[in-house]
């Protein structure tokens, strides 16, 4: 394939989409206001964060907040790291408002996805998982990317598991995930339609990650899994954006709790569970294997 014809798809694709349309099917927002509100309500962003998530510049952002707040989907409070800066959060109208979006936006996939057999649905989501790859690789090569995982990034990820509970001192001989079997080929476990992982790439290289998969014994709940960030990536609010993206998504495959196990070592982690609301458990659910976690939690979705 040439540039040309890579060009011709894309353009074609971004018509299909309704993309250029002055509002987003029946929902009476912008495409750019329905991305924005998308950003959003994974957690409160500053201007400059939601210009970066969404690849536009300051201004850009700056006017699609102003007006999804004329419209009172979305609001200003304070950013509790810096009383001088403000935060952009959903109100509950913005909530109803992004719900009926998600609804006929799911429902125009599910009825896409019905014209292609199961060949094509997956050849669909490897060419889709590369073309991504390919364009965060090109846009966005000095920042931190977060995308679905691929095949490819099975080597690199392993690596960064493997560095990273070496540093915790979480060895394979005391139960812990990297010593899981499927370590080195983390994509064929959640190549799957109830289960996603997202990694982080940062200049070509996967520096981070984390998803979430079925919990063994227990098909109504989802467990966050393998979530493992090198040193560079901590403190950019990934790992909470990693979260609030597996909460989303679970929520919608209809899972009714998400679970994990960490460990007290990990304080930053727990912390982090804690104030996204996971509650403490006083046992283990599921069938994990990994019985040297001795900190388990949940979150009802």
């Amino acid at each position: 394939m040439d540039a040309r014809k890579l060009r011709q798809y894309s353009r074609q694709a971004v018509r299909l989409l309704g993309m250029l349309d002055k509002q987003c099917g029946e929902v009476t927002l912008t495409p750019v206001q329905a991305h924005a509100l998308g950003e959003i309500q994974l957690q409160p962003l500053s201007i400059n964060q939601l210009a970066q998530q969404l690849n536009v510049d300051k201004s850009n952002a700056s006017r699609t907040v102003a007006g999804l707040s004329k419209l009172e989907l979305v609001e200003a409070i304070e950013n509790p790291k810096d009383k001088r800066s403000q935060l952009v959060t959903l109100t509950s109208l913005g909530q109803n408002m992004l719900s009926q979006l998600d609804e006929q936006q799911n429902t125009f996939f599910e009825d896409m996805l019905q014209t292609l057999n199961e060949d094509e649905q997956q050849q669909l989501k490897v060419g889709l998982e590369t073309y991504l790859k390919g364009l965060a690789n090109v846009c966005q090569a000095d920042e931190f990317i977060l995308r679905p995982l691929t095949q490819s990034d099975n080597p690199q990820l392993a690596i960064v598991i493997r560095k990273v509970s070496a540093e915790h001192g979480l060895t394979e001989d005391k139960g812990y995930g990297v010593a899981d079997p499927t370590l080195d080929d983390m994509y064929s476990v959640y190549n799957k339609e109830n289960a996603m992982y997202w990694v982080i790439e940062y200049q070509g290289e996967v520096v981070g990650g984390g998803g979430f998969a079925p919990l063994a014994g227990r098909p109504d709940v989802c467990e966050l899994q393998k979530m493992y960030f090198l040193p560079q990536t901590r403190g950019q609010g990934l790992a909470k954006r990693i979260v609030a993206q597996s909460l989303k998504l679970a929520k919608q495959l209809g899972y009714q709790h998400m679970y994990l196990e960490t460990t007290e070592c990990l304080g930053a982690a727990v912390k982090l569970y804690e104030k996204l609301e996971f509650e403490h458990l006083d046992s283990a659910w599921g069938e994990t294997g990994h019985d040297a976690c001795e900190v388990v939690m949940a979150k009802a979705l």
